[in-house]
């Protein structure tokens, strides 16, 4: 399930450098790549599509990756992402934070913010494990906010659970099947989840700030992006405040509410189109279980969000899983 998409080894010593720069500034998550050592350098990549997900493994000689304003501004994916190393040691440079990483510790990064991440190696090359969410499927944002760049113990409690996850899925990936592939991605925005939640809050907020009612509101959504009925109005009646001033309070975070929880329930739709699991049930129950009632507004929807029908989708996924089985 694991596939090797860059290999060093296929460039000469003098080009290897150049044609991995070339690998990253063309991803879709674009960066730069820079070395001291370029006559030597060395860098695998192994990825994982997960849906929900993506993983990476990167075997790297001694390098810095840059992701400096103008790559934001050309292409800003909203991801948010977790790296720690597995050999070697890495710094994580971001919103004027400074995480300083050994093995098994991690941090979480913003790929809308400037980013610098130092790889260092030994004898070996450095070898890193990198996962990364779209931001519509973090619970919390503005949690995440506050731990970018903070060093986090990936050896023990939540971090641990997450760091032996990933290892798991890049060592042993062969033994999963295609159905399985989706499952493994919601487990995966799962554990950030958890992460981020452990690490972010460190102390009670007052319970009357904005600070305090967001985190509460977008759970309250989580838990009912089934309900078709759900509303600003709706939330706002659940929480006790008015609808102007629930807008006002996701426009603090520069959010629209509809918008952000029509994303949420597009996203959700999107990957059981892609879970073959689910390939006999109809796209319209699909889009009803995700609160969309009306099948034309949710194809309009889905197409303006991801540049083709959910027809097409579920086709080119389901292929591309049954190639995969095949394979």
């Amino acid at each position: 399930m694991i596939q090797t998409v860059f290999s060093s080894d296929e460039f000469a010593p003098d080009r290897r450098l150049a044609a991995f720069d070339d690998f990253q500034v063309t991803s879709a998550h674009p960066m730069r790549v820079v070395s001291d050592g370029s006559q030597a350098f060395q860098a695998t990549v192994r990825a994982l599509d997960l849906g929900a997900a993506d993983v990476v493994e990167l075997t790297c000689s001694e390098a810095e990756v840059r992701r400096p304003p103008s790559l934001i501004r050309a292409c800003d994916p909203e991801l948010y992402a977790v790296v720690f190393p597995l050999r070697g040691r890495i710094v994580v440079d971001q919103a004027g934070r400074r995480a300083e990483l050994d093995e098994r510790d991690l941090a979480v990064y913003d790929s809308g913010r400037p980013l610098r991440v130092r790889i260092t190696a030994g004898e070996r090359p450095a070898r890193l494990v990198r996962a990364q969410v779209p931001r519509t499927l973090v619970s919390h944002p503005e949690r995440a906010d506050r731990i970018v760049a903070v060093p986090l113990s990936g050896r023990s409690g939540v971090g641990a659970l997450l760091t032996e996850f990933l290892v798991r899925l890049t060592t042993d990936a062969g033994t999963y099947r295609p159905a399985d592939v989706p499952r493994l991605g919601g487990i995966t925005v799962d554990l950030l989840n958890a992460l981020i939640a452990h690490h972010a809050d460190a102390g009670p907020p007052d319970d009357s700030s904005p600070r305090a009612l967001l985190p509460g509101i977008k759970e309250y959504v989580w838990r009912h992006l089934h309900d078709p009925g759900l509303s600003p109005r709706s939330i706002a009646a659940a929480h006790h405040i008015s609808v102007s001033y629930l807008h006002r309070l996701f426009q603090s975070q520069g959010m629209a509410v509809g918008a952000w929880i029509r994303g949420l329930r597009l996203e959700r739709a999107r990957r059981d189109l892609g879970d073959p699991a689910l390939d006999a049930v109809p796209i319209r129950r699909i889009a009803t279980r995700w609160g969309f009632n009306d099948h034309a507004t949710f194809t309009r929807a889905f197409r303006a969000a991801y540049g083709m029908a959910p027809s097409d989708h579920r086709r080119r996924k389901l292929g591309a899983a049954r190639d995969s089985a095949q394979g």
